[in-house]
């Protein structure tokens, strides 16, 4: 990837992943520069599919660690299988087995239960480490991850330290709902990611649903361009806008402004609360569909 820094967008197309220039120069980078990439943008703007573009692209596994409020070291890292380090105890104390030797073998690698963060370091080939809305946690555990994210190695007391087999490729991807810290923005190569041109989201529904016409993804993304407009709750994202060009495809529609009855019927593929499809009356959405061409 790194030799060929022009052909970076045609090869993720070739997977099914359209990116913008600036992206496919920042996918470009992290590999140059072996330095994990942090991609910022709304919710549904295609951030998580980066990450599974790039192991497609390398046919590398990819290893998703999904954050959340409250997130620590053990969920993330490791932990240790109790239930099965209590059933040995419990047989090798009634064979009369050395208490030493009987701690030395529970806290083995057959009782280690790996996490995401252990099992991306141990892999003999480079995956793809998805660090998902790091947003979500909190600062302690964003700290503990600059640690790692500098040597690549963790230490299990009772195994040792294990240092990195292959060094994977390792994308972080925030919502924006909190402030990163600055060394974390430092450590990473950084990206923002936003809703797509109409251009460029029709060759994504062209590219992930290829039996539709092409005029009609041009329309389908002209329309959510701006229904994105409207002043909504949660406006709809790309995953959205394939779902509504998938369901329009299947009752048949051709061309948006053949059934507007069908087209504002079905907007509740791209509206997900209720406060945003009571807005979206029937008069908004002929009124957006005459901006479509």
């Amino acid at each position: 990837m790194t030799a060929d820094r022009s052909g970076i967008a045609e090869r993720l197309a070739g997977v099914g992943y359209i990116a913008d220039p600036g992206l496919a120069t920042a996918l470009w980078l992290m590999d140059l520069l072996k330095r994990p990439l942090l991609l910022e943008g709304a919710a549904g703007v295609g951030k998580t599919e980066v990450a599974k573009a790039l192991a497609a692209l390398h046919r590398a596994k990819l290893i998703r660690l999904q954050c959340y409020e409250g997130l620590d070291q053990n969920a993330a890292l490791y932990e240790w299988n109790y239930q099965r380090q209590l059933l040995a105890i419990k047989a090798r104390e009634a064979e009369g087995e050395d208490p030493e030797r009987v701690e030395a073998h529970i806290f083995s690698e057959p009782y280690l239960l790996e996490r995401p963060l252990l099992q991306a370091i141990r892999q003999e080939e480079s995956p793809v480490l998805l660090i998902d809305e790091i947003d979500r946690a909190d600062e302690e555990f964003e700290a503990f991850l600059l640690e790692l994210l500098a040597d690549f190695q963790i230490t299990v007391p009772e195994l040792g330290t294990i240092q990195a087999k292959a060094i994977p490729r390792v994308v972080i991807t925030s919502n924006g709902t909190r402030e990163l810290s600055d060394a974390l923005r430092r450590r990473c190569l950084y990206h923002h990611v936003d809703f797509p041109e109409p251009d460029r989201e029709a060759r994504i529904l062209l590219a992930r649903l290829p039996t539709i016409d092409a005029a009609l993804a041009l329309q389908i993304a002209q329309m959510v361009a701006a229904i994105r407009k409207e002043d909504l709750r949660k406006l709809p994202g790309v995953a959205e806008s394939l779902d509504w060009a998938a369901a329009l495809a299947g009752l048949g529609i051709k061309d948006l402004h053949q059934d507007p009855e069908a087209v504002h019927a079905t907007l509740i593929c791209l509206l997900k609360t209720n406060e945003d499809q009571r807005r979206m009356t029937r008069e908004v959405s002929d009124r957006l569909l005459g901006r479509v061409a």
